[in-house]
């Protein structure tokens, strides 16, 4: 949940598609732990009416990049939440081995909008009181799916990927479930959050909040936020088929983070654009307007 706030956009998406009965979310992970982080999306999973949703943090060695528009300052100050500190949330990696343990077979899609960091520690795990499988087993048991907003295809330095290389390194290439890939180049052009700040009829939105104070503060984001992280939720939840084709192969990453594409690799694909961009965008900006069914007061 930072440092970019199409992070915002991303979880407004899962808890949408959730409330039209289209995913069961089971925990929201961080992958950046920078302190604050576990209170802001309590914030959202609050706002969103699943107080319950169990949080994880990085509890080791990991990034601790932040928002630099300190819109989750604001949201922590103004909108009700229960987790105060990253210190009572939970150990991420645990987590994911607890919720895996306890899930049917081939049944879990992980949806990663940041740094591979959780995944690679998860995947190095040993068997615990959770599980008798270590980390890849257990991957491979209860995983079905791994949709990634990470890389440049067919190849790039891609932000995700490239600040935490030896993890995406590990992942990309030791991860025993189908990958699919939302590049860089998929959410680029994809423009969201100006319908919802202009939209007067919501208030007391988080969600709205983030993009409100974000928008106007970079040129750049002048006709809204590029929506990386929305794109791979959606497909995530949804499909791909509707919206993009795909092209298999295998991704390579360097050490300073650089990705290549190997064609001739298997069980990875990354998007390719097939519906019309700018449909996309109207389905997301539909979407990131999703309001929760009990209005909640916000603190002035």
């Amino acid at each position: 949940m930072g440092p970019d706030y199409d992070d915002v956009g991303a979880i407004a998406i899962l808890h949408a598609l959730a409330d039209k009965g289209e995913a069961h979310i089971l925990a929201t992970m961080a992958s950046t732990k920078y302190p604050g982080v576990a209170p802001v999306l309590d914030v959202f999973n609050t706002y969103f009416n699943r107080q319950h949703i169990p949080i994880g943090v990085p509890k080791g060695n990991a990034l601790e990049l932040r928002d630099w528009q300190h819109w989750t300052d604001t949201l922590i100050a103004r909108y009700p939440h229960k987790i105060k500190s990253n210190n009572e949330a939970q150990d991420a990696v645990m987590l994911y081995r607890k919720i895996l343990a306890s899930q049917p077979d081939a049944s879990v899609t992980i949806v990663t909008i940041g740094f591979l960091t959780n995944l690679s520690n998860l995947l190095d795990t040993k068997a615990d009181k959770y599980s008798h499988l270590d980390g890849k087993q257990l991957v491979k048991k209860k995983v079905k799916l791994l949709v990634c907003m990470g890389g440049k295809f067919s190849e790039g330095y891609e932000f995700n990927v490239m600040k935490d290389a030896p993890a995406s390194q590990n992942v990309y290439t030791n991860w025993p479930t189908h990958i699919i890939f939302s590049g860089f180049e998929i959410g680029e052009k994809i423009k969201a959050g100006l319908p919802l700040i202009h939209n007067e009829k919501i208030r007391n939105s988080p969600v709205k909040d983030a993009f409100r104070i974000s928008i106007p503060q970079a040129k750049e984001d002048s006709l809204g936020r590029k929506s990386w992280d929305e794109t791979a939720v959606l497909i995530a939840i949804r499909g791909y088929d509707q919206f993009y084709t795909l092209h298999p192969g295998r991704i390579k990453v360097e050490a300073d983070g650089k990705n290549t594409w190997d064609d001739s690799g298997q069980g990875q694909d990354y998007l390719v654009e097939k519906m019309d961009y700018k449909e996309v965008e109207a389905l997301i900006n539909e979407l990131i307007m999703h309001t929760t069914v009990i209005t909640m007061k916000a603190r002035k």
